[in-house]
């Protein structure tokens, strides 16, 4: 095991420590820990997103008695080590925990166990201790790390594994038989280190790698180096008992015809999986997923299900295979549903007999039978979840999953878990008891909405109070420059996961089908339209041009028809209903003076919205229409011609029309941009959910307006 500090090369694994940042923490072994642990669950081959758990033990004072006593920093239950700060941790008294065992009474008191943890606890204000605790507590060394690798999973989940181990690491490495983790797990792995003192790690079969040190740097390089020899011994071994995953069956699609096919699909998956649930969707086509769904073994393989309990936790115990040709014609909808609704049906009732078969007295009750994960040979994967990063995330560990069975092929034979070990994991009464402590959704989890004109103005405020409410949303602008720094915007406040972006021009029919295209592969399809995307032109009618008049019905009336119709198409597929809302005008109400084009462009958004309401009410698809007056801030509408147009037609100066639009309401209000959003969320927050046709003036008050 290497100790010298400096960069080391390595193939497979990333070595990332920078011993300049390091000595940040000289002296503090638990910033020591979150450090090494941040480059641990950085470099995905190492672990997954949440998976795997890493630990310290340094001496501390007792508040109680101001002895030093020693303590153990351990990750805590539910984070995630790549993002993990201190306030992530579990901090426990080691010589309490491990006085456990005095009250320990066998497996089926496992659970009980957990909730003496918290008699363990050294900082009040620390993580609540995951299950894994004493998986490090009955271990010696000051430096722990407990992670999924595939490289290793491969050997571990291998029908030899225990041999191969032993074989490969000339016995320097223990090996521990599957056990679902807890107090007895825990108490194994001393055993395995009583009996073969001088290892450097353990493996834990079917499971993931125990490595370890005297420093946080030693325990960081053990680490590395297990796992290094683990890939370096699959990779000599691909390709050597026979083509990997039994060579290829068919062949991919193109790029561009295997994302268009997924956006075709997509949202016909999407209402599929949703029959419990509205879910959102993630597809990928990685160079991993094509090569297992393409393969002869696929068949064989897929079925068996992953080894690795982080993996089928976030996966279900196995993917639906759909039977769909690559080239299959998929456009038309009924033809299309009476071919998955048998392979939804069976993968429903499979799941459902699983249960049946493994539940116990006390399991928790039957969650949603539908597919998390599901594979199209020749195209990619779908992954359905909650929201995107469980989507997302779910994707990333079955394509671990994928690495893992193409490793354990290549040196022995795959081997998944027992059903009933699988199902003692998924339903295990702790995991349910973290689901129950689960926030509660919000609003729009679950939804997706696309907002034209949303890099400023009124569609960015609505994007963002969407967002906050849990939808994902795709933003998009006719302009790219706007749209970049939008997109900036957004990622710093509310990360990659939330949204998703396009270019867009209201009039271009293929720039549109490309925006829902996207919106469909980014998240799985579409839930809400709102049309914003405007213009403004005040002139007096001796003004006007032809041109005015045709960009102002062209954009306003065309726009919002075409992104509807598009939008419509897609909620059909999904037959989950849907949300179009229409942002207006008070204009679309009221005669105001040099308006004419722009004020009947805007009555015809109003009508056609009332049409679309009449004729949509079937899909369950809602259409309302919000009006807005005088809405000034960050809006392209109000910059040059158009501000100066309507500070003429009311004799003020465009410096004073804020107060002046104030003034004429009765509230005496300027309007802003978070007013409209908040008007939208109205509408599609689940209130006003039996609410269509209808119109909601939000102008501060303006009597003319008045509806009725």
């Amino acid at each position: 095991m290497s100790t010298v500090k400096t960069k080391i090369s390595f193939k497979h694994v990333s070595y990332l420590w920078d011993e300049k940042k390091a000595s940040e923490f000289s002296g503090d072994e638990v910033g020591l820990l979150v450090y090494r642990s941040n480059l641990l669950g950085a470099d995905l081959r190492l672990t997954n997103y949440g998976g795997g758990n890493t630990s310290c033990r340094a001496m501390a004072k007792d508040p109680l008695t101001g002895k030093e006593t020693e303590v153990m920093w351990v990750k805590g239950s539910g984070g995630d080590l790549g993002t993990m700060k201190r306030s992530g941790l579990a901090a426990l008294y080691l010589d309490r925990l491990r006085s456990l065992t005095s009250v320990y009474r066998g497996l089926e008191t496992e659970d009980q166990m957990v909730e003496l943890f918290n008699h363990c606890i050294y900082d009040l204000a620390s993580k609540a201790p995951s299950i894994d605790t004493p998986l490090h507590g009955f271990l010696p060394f000051k430096h722990i790390d407990h992670l999924h690798p595939d490289a290793a999973i491969a050997i571990a989940a291998a029908k030899d594994g225990k041999k191969i181990t032993q074989k490969l690491f000339d016995g320097k490495i223990g090996w521990v038989e599957w056990q679902r983790p807890g107090f007895d797990l825990g108490l194994k792995l001393k055993k395995c280190l009583d009996e073969n003192p001088g290892i450097r790690g353990i493996m834990l079969g079917s499971h993931g790698l125990f490595t370890w040190g005297d420093t946080a740097y030693e325990s960081y390089i053990n680490t590395l180096e297990v796992i290094e020899k683990c890939a370096e011994y699959l990779e000599t071994n691909y390709g050597k008992k026979r083509s990997d995953f039994g060579g290829a069956k068919l062949k991919s699609l193109v790029e561009s015809d295997r994302k268009q096919k997924a956006a075709t699909l997509a949202p016909t998956l999407r209402g599929f999986c949703s029959s419990h649930k509205r879910m959102i969707g993630h597809f990928t086509d990685d160079d991993r997923v094509l090569e297992f769904i393409n393969s002869n073994d696929l068949d064989r393989l897929a079925p068996m299900g992953t080894s690795c309990p982080d993996h089928f936790l976030r996966t279900k115990i196995s993917p639906l295979v759909l039977n769909l040709k690559p080239e299959e014609d998929i456009s038309n909808q009924k033809t299309l549903k009476e071919k998955l609704t048998p392979q939804f049906e069976a993968y429903r009732k499979l799941y459902t007999d699983y249960y049946e078969m493994c539940k116990h007295k006390n399991s928790p009750a039957l969650r949603d039978p539908n597919p998390v994960v599901i594979l199209y040979p020749g195209v990619g994967m779908f992954t359905f979840a909650k929201d995107k990063q469980t989507a997302r995330v779910a994707a990333e560990f079955y394509i671990n999953a994928i690495n893992v069975m193409k490793g354990a092929e290549a040196i022995s034979e795959y081997t998944s878990l027992p059903r009933q070990e699988a199902f003692n994991i998924e339903y295990w009464l702790l995991e349910e008891a973290k689901l129950q402590r689960m926030p509660k959704p919000k609003s729009l989890s679950g939804k997706i909405a696309l907002i034209t004109g949303s890099a400023g103005g009124i569609g960015n405020a609505i994007a963002k109070k969407f967002i906050a409410e849990g939808a994902c949303v795709m933003i998009n602008d006719n302009d790219a420059a706007r749209l970049e720094t939008a997109k900036e915007d957004f990622e710093k406040q509310y990360g990659k996961d939330s949204f998703s972006s396009t270019i867009l021009d209201v009039l271009d029919s293929n720039q549109i089908n490309k925006a829902f295209d996207a919106c469909s592969v980014a998240f799985g399809g579409v839930d809400i339209i709102v049309n914003c995307a405007g213009i403004s032109i005040s002139k007096p009618i001796e003004d006007h041009t032809e041109k005015d008049w045709d960009l102002l019905y062209d954009i306003l009336v065309k726009g919002q028809f075409l992104i509807t119709q598009a939008g419509v198409a897609v909620m059909r597929k999904q037959a989950l209903g849907g949300d179009v809302i229409n942002i207006v005008s008070k204009n679309a109400l009221v005669s105001g003076p040099n308006n004419a084009a722009y004020g009947s462009a805007k009555a015809a958004q109003l009508h056609l919205s009332r049409l679309n309401a009449a004729e949509l009410g079937a899909d369950k698809i809602r259409v309302n229409v919000v009006n807005p007056d005088a809405v000034i801030s960050d809006s392209k509408i109000w910059e040059g011609a158009w501000a100066e147009g309507r500070a003429k037609a009311y004799g003020v100066t465009v410096e004073e029309l804020p107060a002046y639009y104030a003034k004429r309401t009765l509230l005496n209000e300027m309007i802003l941009p978070e007013d409209i959003a908040n008007a939208c969320f109205g509408f599609v927050g689940g209130l006003l959910s039996k609410s269509t046709g209808n119109v909601l003036n939000v102008d501060g008050g303006v009597a003319m307006a008045f509806v009725r």
